[in-house]
């Protein structure tokens, strides 16, 4: 099978064996956003020389504006509602082959929802194998997403623009202008004071312009402020979360995405006593697979084994 997680900035693919192995892994710059519409020839020839059957779909290539919009499934859900939900399409210049598109998450249980497409199917893999009771889970990136997962299902759900209001902040704000191009080199002592000035009276609008004034005091110079900022509204984050809060806190989360996140991330939660356990991005893949071999089982088909 072929699993897909394409969401708006990256198209990822996998070809994978019937038993979850992963043969091979190709990315592309091709998000939805970047796709024009042209979902059909852009997959196809990301995944040239593929010829499996079975492709398997997830993220905003399901969204309202992809290629086919998919309903959201209400929170409590787990993996057999995730299974079942799943839509096979055949679309032109796919014949003899079958595309599965998984739906999303949308947890209402607030005044304003919330939502998500892809996560879910990277959290399917942790759906199957956690222990019962409650679980938390974190997947930082452009819209970070905070997870409680209740007895194999996934109950809330919480999304905060860190990662795009970091990089409006960096490219279009005043704040950047302080700072250099190459926001590669991460300061840890920046960070952590970004950190402890999250928890300070004042509010995340105070605190933002004091990354401008803490540059043209000298307090830190250019190349730290960016990790600076990034310490900043990553505490803000865990303070929304409440894990700043004087009471009890998880005593793990599970941190899903790219290895230079999940190091930002662990390094704010462990600064705050909670553990941190962490999980490959490509966690989506084998959820894909999960989730088509739950499909096929349902379907009275022979499944193939799951992944390892």
């Amino acid at each position: 099978m072929i699993a897909v997680d394409w969401g708006s900035t990256h198209l990822r693919l996998y070809r994978m064996d019937a038993d979850g192995t992963l043969r091979e892994r190709r990315r592309s710059d091709q998000g939805t956003l970047a796709s024009g519409g042209r979902f059909g020839a852009v997959l196809a020839a990301e995944m040239a020389g593929w010829d499996d059957a079975h492709i398997l779909l997830c993220g905003m290539v399901g969204a309202r504006g992809g290629w086919h919009e998919m309903p959201y499934l209400e929170c409590p859900a787990g993996l057999p509602e995730l299974a079942r939900h799943m839509q096979r399409l055949h679309p032109p210049g796919f014949e003899g082959r079958e595309l599965w598109f998984v739906p999303g998450l949308r947890d209402a249980a607030e005044a304003v929802p919330d939502v998500m497409r892809g996560e879910e199917t990277q959290l399917a893999t942790l759906l199957e194998v956690l222990p019962g009771g409650v679980h938390q889970v974190c997947l930082p990136g452009t819209h970070s997403k905070w997870v409680t997962i209740r007895d194999g299902r996934v109950q809330r759900i919480r999304t905060a623009m860190t990662g795009e209001l970091y990089a409006l902040l960096r490219k279009h704000s005043i704040l950047g202008a302080l700072m250099p191009d190459d926001d590669s080199r991460f300061d840890a002592y920046a960070f952590d004071a970004g950190l402890r000035r999250s928890v300070d009276p004042g509010g995340l609008l105070h605190h933002l312009f004091g990354v401008r004034t803490t540059g043209l005091s000298g307090q830190f110079e250019g190349a730290a402020l960016a990790s600076y900022l990034s310490g900043l509204l990553v505490g803000h984050e865990l303070h929304a979360c409440g894990l700043t809060d004087d009471g009890p806190r998880p005593a793990q989360v599970h941190l899903i995405g790219s290895a230079r996140l999940l190091g930002v991330y662990a390094r704010a939660l462990t600064t705050l006593d909670v553990g941190v356990q962490r999980h490959p991005e490509d966690l989506a893949a084998r959820g894909l697979h999960l989730l088509w071999a739950r499909r096929m089982q349902a379907a009275g088909q022979r499944a193939p084994a799951p992944p390892a």
